[in-house]
């Protein structure tokens, strides 16, 4: 998926998931579980390193 269909998908920019992916943005708890409903994945699977 690209960083600008989930930001569609959830409702934010483009550059905002570009800077929580490379750590150049904090991410709220509320913005973490609307990435994870998004993806169909549970909060702490955002959170471990793969």
């Amino acid at each position: 998926m690209t960083q600008e269909k989930l930001a569609e998908m959830a409702g934010f920019h483009r550059t905002y998931i570009s800077h929580v992916e490379t750590q150049r943005a904090n991410v709220t708890l509320d913005n973490l579980e609307q990435l994870a409903a998004v993806l169909d994945v549970r909060v702490f699977e955002l959170l471990v390193e793969h």
